[in-house]
């Protein structure tokens, strides 16, 4: 297949290129580099420096490309930093990301496959969570998700668009050329690394009081080249809707900081600081 990859120099983004490369077919990148970084596309694949407001550029980029599927990584993925800037989450992972379904169907592209979140759940009312649970989002990074996934489905219902929205739990690990390269760096596992290499001073665990066994925050971590399968399956698939992407088993905060240092040997300090707004306490995938 040729596959048209937006946001493909980032973290999930470059990994599933080199997935997709691996396994035979022709890729081509699109990316502004707002948060990705050029030496981390695949030199097998086609690069196109690009940005999803340009719709013009963007039209053009995928006719050219002439894709048999698309798939969907460039957002803003930060929920803090969402509860701060929110416009800034709904221009790009909203308004951008509409330009990328117009200019699709535009060059006649028939699936969609769009990396979502499951932020999109919000605070669930029952753990394992299935793809039927509400979505009550309660921060605009997941909020402006569940918007995009609901301009996929009205556009399937009116044009026939298909499309497969993969609801991440939490992506973790790298393939072996590539992985995690954030600035600032903030999910958990790699800033636990760096700490325990000596890199980082310390690590903060944001709020001690959750309604969990050790009173931090449970998450649900699923390996990036899991994702990376994922995305092609989904291309290859009829498949239309919505599908969680976990290991339905979750690890709290403090459970990833002490497996570090078993498995390291090396201690550094910890500090409990005041939650963070738009932290869910626990997000484990029926899986």
């Amino acid at each position: 297949m040729r596959i048209f990859v937006a946001g493909g120099a980032g973290y999930i983004g470059s990994c599933c290129t080199e997935y997709l490369l691996e396994h035979g077919h022709q890729v081509t990148v699109y990316d502004a580099l707002l948060n990705g970084h050029r030496q981390a596309v695949d030199p097998r694949a086609d690069f196109i420096l690009g940005d999803l407001a340009d719709l013009s550029s963007l039209e053009d980029a995928i006719k050219r490309s002439r894709p048999d599927g698309v798939i969907h990584f460039a957002a803003f993925i930060e929920v803090g930093e969402s509860m701060l800037d929110p416009l800034k989450y709904f221009r790009n992972n909203v308004s951008n990301a509409i330009n990328l379904c117009q200019a699709a169907v535009s060059a006649g592209v028939r699936k969609l496959v769009f990396s979502s979140t499951a932020a999109v759940y919000g605070m669930p009312k029952v753990i394992p969570i299935t793809e039927t649970a509400e979505t009550v989002p309660i921060n605009p990074y997941g909020e402006a998700k569940l918007m995009f996934e609901k301009v996929l489905g009205w556009q399937h219902q009116l044009s026939g668009l298909q499309y497969t929205a993969l609801r991440y739990f939490n992506a973790a690990g790298a393939s072996e050329k590539f992985g995690e390269d954030h600035h600032p760096e903030t999910h958990l596992i790699p800033l636990v690394l760096q700490a325990a290499e000596g890199r980082r001073k310390k690590i903060s665990i944001y709020g001690d009081d959750y309604d969990t066994p050790d009173g931090t925050c449970i998450r649900d971590y699923v390996h990036v080249l899991d994702l990376a399968q994922a995305h092609l399956l989904a291309l290859e698939s009829d498949f239309c809707g919505s599908l969680n992407l976990g290991s339905g088993t979750g690890y709290s905060v403090k459970q990833v900081i002490d497996t570090v240092r078993t498995v390291t040997g090396k201690d550094f300090p910890v500090e409990t600081a005041p939650r963070r707004p738009g932290d869910p306490p626990r997000l484990i995938a029926d899986a």
